[in-house]
C-alpha cells in the first residue's frame, strides 16, 4: 500500500521530479570528460583514459536518467503542461544548437570574405599585408600564411560527400514515413522505416569515417592543414557527432516502439528525435553547399 501510494500522482497537477542525483553525476562526468580531452590534445599520458572513462560514466548516468524519464512516463506523470514543456525546451535547444552551427559558419564565411583579402592586401588590408604578411597570397582553399601545414587536396564534392547527402535525404524521408505510421498505428511498418533511419544514419558515419581516412592518408588534408584543414574538420566533425547522437536516440527510440511504447496521440520523444534528425539534414546541407561545393 505504501508504494501504490508514493507512485500516486495528480494527473492535474505539474509533475516535478525531485532529488534526483542524476544531474549532479552528469555534470562531474562532463567535467572528467573535458578534462580528458583537453589532457589528450595537449599529448599527456592520462589524457586519452581519463577522456574515455568521463564517456562511459556518462553513457551510464544518461542510461539510468532516460529510464527514470520513461518510467515516469509510462506511469502517466506528465500531463498536457509538461507535455507543453518538454516540446519548448527541445525547441529551444534546437536554436541553441542553429547558433552553435551559425557560430562556425559565420567563422567560415569570415575567413574566406575578409580575413584572406585582407592578409592579400585588398581594400582596407594593405597595412595588414605589410605588416604581417607581405608575401602572402590569397586564394581558397588556403593553408595559410607560409603554407602552414604543407600542400594538401580537398576532398572532391562530388564523391563521398554527395553520397552522403543522398543517404541524409533518404533518411529524411524514412523518419517522416515512421512517424506516419506511428501516428496510423501500423506498428510493422514504423519499425521497418525506423530501423531503415538508423542503418541510413550509420552509414553516413561510415562513408564519413572513410573520408577522413582518405583525407588525412591521400590527400594530406589535416587539423593542420591551415585555415582551410581546420574549419573543415571544424565544421564536418561536429556535424558528424550530432549525427552519431542522434543515431543513438533513434535506436533507443526503436527499441522503445519494439517493447510497444507511444500511442498514436501521444509519442512526443519520437517527435523530438524527428525534429532533431531533421535539423541534422538541414545542416549537412549547408555544409555540402558551403565547404565541398563553392
Amino acid at each position: 500500500m505504501a508504494q501504490a501510494h508514493s507512485d500516486a500522482h495528480d494527473s492535474n497537477a505539474y509533475f516535478v521530479p525531485h532529488g534526483s542525483r542524476w544531474p549532479v553525476f552528469a555534470s562531474v562526468a562532463l567535467f572528467t570528460t573535458m578534462v580528458g580531452f583537453s589532457g589528450w590534445l595537449n599529448e599527456f599520458g592520462w589524457g586519452r583514459p581519463t577522456f574515455f572513462a568521463g564517456i562511459a560514466v556518462l553513457a551510464a548516468i544518461l542510461f539510468k536518467w532516460f529510464g527514470d524519464v520513461i518510467h515516469e512516463s509510462l506511469r502517466g506523470y506528465y500531463n498536457k503542461q509538461v507535455d507543453t514543456s518538454f516540446r519548448m525546451g527541445m525547441i529551444w535547444f534546437i536554436f541553441s544548437e542553429v547558433m552553435f552551427f551559425a557560430a562556425f559558419f559565420g567563422a567560415l564565411f569570415y575567413v574566406r570574405q575578409y580575413s584572406t583579402a585582407w592578409l592579400n592586401g585588398e581594400g582596407d588590408g594593405v597595412a595588414t599585408n605589410a605588416l604581417l604578411y607581405p608575401g602572402f597570397s590569397a586564394g581558397w582553399p588556403s593553408n595559410g600564411p607560409a603554407a602552414i601545414g604543407g600542400h594538401f587536396q580537398i576532398v572532391p564534392a562530388w564523391g563521398l560527400p554527395l553520397l552522403n547527402t543522398l543517404i541524409l535525404l533518404s533518411s529524411g524521408v524514412t523518419v517522416t514515413v515512421a512517424h506516419h505510421a506511428l501516428k496510423a498505428g501500423h506498428r510493422k511498418q514504423l519499425l521497418w522505416f525506423l530501423g531503415a533511419t538508423i542503418l541510413l544514419g550509420a552509414s553516413f558515419l561510415y562513408f564519413q569515417a572513410t573520408e577522413y581516412m582518405e583525407a588525412y592518408h591521400e590527400l594530406n588534408l589535416t587539423l593542420g592543414s591551415g585555415i582551410y584543414g581546420s574549419t573543415f574538420f571544424m565544421l564536418t566533425g561536429f556535424h558528424g557527432a550530432h549525427v552519431t547522437l542522434g543515431t543513438i536516440m533513434l535506436a533507443i527510440i526503436w527499441l522503445r516502439c519494439l517493447k510497444g511504447h507511444f500511442k498514436p496521440d501521444d509519442h512526443f520523444a519520437f517527435e523530438a528525435v524527428a525534429w532533431y534528425w531533421h535539423f541534422v539534414d538541414v545542416v549537412w546541407l549547408g555544409l555540402f553547399l558551403f565547404v565541398y561545393v563553392l
